[in-house]
C-alpha cells in the first residue's frame, strides 16, 4: 500500500488480503478492511468496484457509515453505540465460525499446533 492514499481511490491487495482507502467523509482517516469470506469482499464490475458489507468508521470521531457500490459511495444510516456493539459481536461470531471451518480442513497436527498457540478452537 502506498504511504499516501489519494481521496476516492480504493487500494486492494489480493496477495495480502486487505483493502485501504481514505474515509469517504473527507476526514482523512485511513480505513483498512481485511478481505475474507468472513470479513469484507471486493467485487469488480464493469460499472466499478463494489465492497461488501458496509464500512463503519466507529473508532474515529466522524463515525461514518457507507457502502461502496459500483464505484460510488452510498451513505448508510448512523448507528447507535448499541448497534455498533451488536454489529461487532456479530462480526466476531462470523469470523470465529469461518476460522473454525478452515481449521477443520487442516491436517490434525496443524489443528493441534494452532490450538497449542491459542488460535485454533
Amino acid at each position: 500500500m502506498p504511504q499516501t492514499l489519494a481521496p476516492g481511490v480504493l487500494y486492494v491487495s489480493r496477495e495480502f488480503e486487505t483493502a485501504h482507502h481514505l474515509c469517504a467523509c473527507g476526514c482523512g482517516h485511513k480505513v483498512r478492511t481485511p478481505l475474507s469470506p468472513a470479513e469484507w469482499q471486493v467485487f469488480e464490475t464493469p460499472q466499478g468496484v463494489t465492497m461488501h458489507p458496509s464500512i463503519g468508521s466507529w473508532q474515529v470521531p466522524c463515525k461514518s457509515h457507507y457502502l461502496i457500490q459500483e464505484g460510488e459511495v452510498v451513505w448508510a444510516g448512523r448507528w447507535s453505540d448499541s448497534q455498533i456493539a451488536a454489529g461487532r459481536a456479530r462480526d466476531q461470531r462470523k469470523l470465529h465460525a469461518y476460522v473454525k471451518s478452515r481449521n477443520a480442513k487442516l491436517p490434525s497436527w496443524w489443528r493441534k499446533l494452532l490450538q497449542w498457540v491459542g488460535i485454533g478452537s
